[in-house]
């Protein structure tokens, strides 16, 4: 699907148009112009990424083959970026959608192939809005990714929340459930995923903030340093919710060690309870002729009272030890 927006001094003269008219737009400089594609077919790419704005093919073909890692790319009369979009729920874990964004002097291209919140606030503004609307393609684009930003909070709360509760666990008086070394190997590969986004998305903002390129107007710097150190915010929490998960790895790993010791514990304490009774039982189980003990009366009184004696100073001493 392809929607367009026209703008004309900071108002919304028109949307939705044909690629044909997208065509008339694109020759008009006084016009502002944002093209959105949400998943686009290829006949759909073919006619407006190569046909209407004739976009470098590599850069193409990085919107039809996902990236893994943000990225910015500078095209000399256009800067193509790519970002990530976040998403988490506890029943589809970890998700991200690649946005990627073509910004021009006078126009806007966005490629996303799922449905994205920031896209949709955004378009939301754009018909509730009476006011001023953007005057550059780079303030579309800031509110994009910034919208897109915030978007990471909820993530990172719903993370936090999921980390608390695996904490809770890890910390019960109770055995150690068996699917606990799962959740806590799936949450720490959802830290390790966003952390891996966030990092090159703050890397990437870090060059827009600089004003390498002459597309980012100067008076847009301080927002996209804004936006950077947003960016440099979630990192540190993310990487401080990360250590979290490891210390109660580690303290699960030494509750179960502690569990397997007690158990051990008390396999040995019963082994060594029941030596004595077996000890003088094989003593008086061999098979010999002349044996004074059997010969004797009481003999089955003495095994008796050797067994109980012997059994219970060994249960002293065991205790004595606090292996009981």
């Amino acid at each position: 699907m392809i929607r367009s927006f026209i703008f004309s001094d900071g108002k919304l003269v028109g949307q939705d148009l044909e690629v044909e008219a997208l065509r008339l737009v694109r020759s008009d400089r006084g016009l502002l112009l944002w093209v959105d594609l949400d998943n686009p077919t290829a006949d759909e790419i073919k006619s407006l990424l190569e046909g209407v704005f004739h976009f470098h093919p590599l850069a193409i073909e990085d919107c039809v083959q996902p990236n893994s890692l943000p990225k910015v790319e500078d095209y000399e009369d256009y800067l193509f970026i790519v970002t990530h979009a976040v998403d988490f729920s506890r029943t589809d874990k970890f998700n991200t959608t690649e946005l990627d964004l073509f910004l021009g002097r006078d126009y806007l291209v966005t490629f996303h192939t799922a449905p994205l919140r920031s896209v949709s606030t955004l378009i939301d503004r754009f018909h509730k809005s009476a006011g001023v609307g953007p005057r550059g393609p780079d303030r579309i684009a800031h509110t994009l990714i910034d919208l897109l930003v915030d978007n990471y909070a909820p993530v990172i709360d719903e993370l936090r929340a999921e980390l608390e509760e695996l904490e809770e666990h890890v910390l019960a008086k109770e055995s150690v459930h068996k699917t606990l070394v799962n959740e806590l190997l799936h949450v720490r590969g959802d830290f390790t995923r966003l952390r891996t986004i966030v990092r090159p998305q703050r890397d990437v903002i870090e060059r827009l903030a600089r004003g390498d390129s002459k597309l980012i107007r100067p008076k847009l710097l301080p927002y996209f340093r804004d936006l950077r150190d947003n960016l440099a915010r979630l990192e540190d929490t993310v990487a401080g919710y990360h250590e979290r998960l490891m210390m109660a790895f580690d303290i699960y790993l030494n509750k179960a060690g502690f569990e397997a010791n007690e158990g051990i514990k008390f396999l040995t304490a019963l082994t060594a309870v029941t030596l004595p009774a077996v000890l003088v039982s094989g003593w008086f189980g061999m098979n010999f002729q002349h044996m004074p003990e059997l010969q004797s009366p009481h003999g089955y009184l003495y095994a008796w009272a050797l067994t109980l004696v012997s059994t219970a100073l060994m249960v002293i001493y065991l205790k004595k030890k606090k292996w009981f």
